[in-house]
């Protein structure tokens, strides 16, 4: 089991990641909560990991902090939450905002989350509630202060493409991002801006 990669971040195209580990490179999926906190394209970085080992496939998935992979992990413990779904959540809500809606029983807010529907959302509530009473964020170990993202490429093209891969339809993907694109964001600035809309407009 990989639990910790630490090394140079090759390319960046949310949510995909290529890390240099001493000359070996790893792909990984990481959730925009990760990339937000992420360094430039050439820098080192250090991410705690899970492997989802398929039939087909294996994937590697990266967080920041700890409890975003533990919640990675819970969420998996779910009835019909599969990585991407998963991925998917994280990317959309911070992980004490997550807590905070399992444990107030919102469902219309996680609802807003893509791939989640009321059904899965009730189930999320009575899944997790227990798993979240003491949640607490702990420290990153992506950050680096300072150091703005890369944003290789067309950056809308970028977001649009990371959208989709979270799980929003193509038309809803680009209505996002075109609604709070602006010259000079980067992709990682554009999709948490187009995430914070859905949040506050319900999808």
């Amino acid at each position: 089991m990989i639990g910790r990669l630490r090394g140079i971040i090759v390319e960046k195209r949310p949510p995909f990641l290529l890390i240099d580990v001493h000359g070996v490179g790893y792909e990984l999926e990481a959730p925009m909560t990760t990339f937000y906190r992420l360094p430039e394209v050439n820098r080192e970085t250090a991410l705690h990991t899970h492997l989802v080992v398929r039939e087909d496939a294996q994937l590697l998935f990266g967080f920041g902090t700890e409890d975003e992979r533990r919640l990675f992990r819970d969420l998996l413990k779910v009835s019909g939450i599969g990585p991407k779904v998963a991925l998917a959540i994280l990317s959309g809500i911070e992980t004490e905002q997550f807590a905070a809606c399992v444990q107030q029983g919102d469902v219309t807010r996680l609802t807003r989350l893509p791939g989640v529907g009321k059904k899965t959302a009730e189930r999320l509530i009575v899944e997790m509630r227990d798993r979240l009473h003491d949640w607490r964020q702990q420290p990153a170990i992506a950050a680096a202060p300072g150091q703005p993202p890369a944003a290789p490429g067309d950056p809308v093209a970028d977001a649009v493409s990371a959208l989709i891969a979270l799980g929003y339809r193509p038309n809803e993907a680009s209505r996002y991002v075109h609604g709070v694109a602006a010259a000079g964001m980067t992709s990682e600035a554009i999709i948490r801006e187009a995430l914070r809309n859905v949040a506050r407009a319900g999808g």
